[in-house]
């Protein structure tokens, strides 16, 4: 049994957080095919990342990781 198994429930990584709904974004190692999927996507830097977004089509989220 591992330190984080107690009766067979397992707990959460430290720092983990389940996708919540309207939320998801996809990682890639590179944005240049999630640049081109849409007219409306923008490609920002935020915080040291780069993301690309579609204020359009929210669900063209990419983050450069």
């Amino acid at each position: 049994m591992t330190h984080r198994a107690v009766r067979g429930i397992r707990a959460p990584l430290c720092g983990y957080q389940p996708p919540v709904e309207g939320r998801i974004m996809k990682i890639r190692n590179s944005l240049k095919s999630a640049k081109v999927r849409d007219k409306d996507c923008r490609v920002v830097r935020r915080r040291g990342k780069v993301y690309v977004i579609n204020k359009k089509n929210p669900r063209m989220k990419a983050r450069q990781g």
